[in-house]
């Protein structure tokens, strides 16, 4: 059984960064392909990146080149770096972990507003 946690979210003008962290519980977690989704009032889940556990990333067209997603096998944590963040990134955002079956994390609130 794996656990994930996040944190890291917050309100943050346009334009402005955040780092979000989700550590997981459990071992193995260098096996796992690792993401991130968010979900905006209103609208369906959708993935924002991926990285596999041979460290392959990669992103949805509507982030490229403005997030990074990495992560620690040692800490058993993968990171979301956000730079140049608009509006329109406002969500919750969720960390997703899959090897064999799915785990989610509880999520955590990005908003994005001057």
């Amino acid at each position: 059984q794996v656990q994930l946690v996040e944190s890291g979210g917050g309100l943050v003008q346009p334009g402005g960064s955040l780092r979000l962290s989700c550590v997981a519980s459990g071992s193995g977690f260098r096996f796992y392909t690792m993401g991130w989704y968010r979900q905006a009032p209103g609208k369906q889940r959708e993935l924002v990146a991926v990285i596999t556990a041979g460290d392959s990333a990669n992103y949805a067209d509507s982030v490229k080149g403005r997030f990074t997603i990495s992560r620690d096998n040692a800490k058993n944590t993968v990171y979301l770096q956000m730079y140049s963040l608009k509006p329109e990134d406002t969500a919750v955002y969720y960390c997703h972990a899959y090897l064999i079956r799915d785990y989610w994390g509880q999520g955590t609130q990005v908003t994005v507003s001057s």
